[in-house]
């Protein structure tokens, strides 16, 4: 048998198929390892918690946390530290590529400066400028679809009022939200807040911020934080469980173009949504037989 009159063929049309599979997610593997990655500088005050890995690049320096070169506390993280090193290098590239590839999704929906009181459902939004981009509760509702994905391209600034709060519901593992923020991202105190933040310059959160499921990810400034949470990794508890920090919903054709949305798959009732379900089903059979046993009555 001749081999190359086989392989060559084979190997023609799979150089020439366009849909094998090649494609990347909007973060890519270094990328959406991180919790929280600087640019210049990543510094903290008190307890804050990262579930992920922390870095910086090309700056080195990074205070306040626990298992970092500088090693003065008191914050603590999960992963691994990477302080101006090719991991953390390569991740500060995907991270330019990944806010371009959001960018070529265009506009969107306009949507007000503030968000709050809104419900959303998956899409890409425009939201314009403003003293605050979130007073009050922003719900995003994915209407049942495990990948659904929200894009929030804002041109300059991204910021939140005190107790303020980004709520997802309706969806599951494979569902993406990415705030496209143009310079600089400010989470006020206590903000719970989700989704990837990928700023153009600096992310500040104040005391007490949740980022409960998502990424602080600055291109070019520097990541500040005061006794914060930032859960990259495994979201239990918030609804999004076995999300990866709703780093999905999209992928990005290889070797880089407009992303492309995961297929419709429908999400799975968390245990206590079948709870009421079967509780639910078990009423209404048996107000049917009670109703059956009057009537032979």
């Amino acid at each position: 048998m001749n081999v190359t009159k086989i392989a060559a063929p084979l190997l023609a049309v799979l150089a020439c198929s366009p849909s094998l599979g090649w494609a990347v997610p909007v973060l890519d593997s270094q990328l959406s390892s991180f919790a929280v990655l600087g640019a210049s500088t990543v510094t903290n005050t008190g307890g804050t918690t990262l579930v992920g890995n922390l870095g910086v690049a090309p700056g080195s320096a990074i205070t306040g946390f626990f298992g970092t070169v500088e090693n003065d506390g008191p914050g603590t993280f999960t992963g691994a530290a990477h302080q101006a090193d090719a991991f953390a290098l390569t991740a500060q590239g995907q991270l330019a590529n990944a806010k371009i590839s959001l960018g070529l999704l265009g506009p969107g929906t306009l949507e007000p400066a503030d968000l709050g009181g809104l419900t959303l459902a998956p899409g890409v939004y425009t939201v314009l400028a403003g003293t605050s981009n979130l007073t009050g509760t922003l719900t995003l509702d994915g209407g049942g679809d495990a990948n659904a994905f929200w894009v929030f391209q804002m041109s300059s600034t991204l910021i939140t009022s005190v107790d303020s709060v980004v709520n997802v519901i309706n969806t599951g593992a494979g569902a993406g939200v990415y705030w496209n923020v143009g310079t600089a991202a400010t989470l006020d105190t206590r903000t719970t807040f989700e989704g990837n933040i990928l700023a153009g310059t600096s992310i500040t959160m104040n005391d007490g911020v949740k980022l409960s499921c998502g990424r602080a990810l600055a291109q070019t400034g520097a990541v500040t934080m005061i006794r914060d949470t930032v859960n990259a990794v495994d979201c239990a508890g918030t609804g999004e469980e076995g999300s990866k920090g709703l780093s999905g919903g999209l992928q990005v054709p290889f070797p880089g173009g407009i992303p492309t949305p995961l297929p419709f798959a429908p999400a799975i009732p968390e245990p206590e949504t079948y709870a009421l379900m079967l509780a639910g089903l078990w009423a209404v059979g048996f107000a049917a037989r009670c109703n059956r046993r009057r009537s032979a009555a």
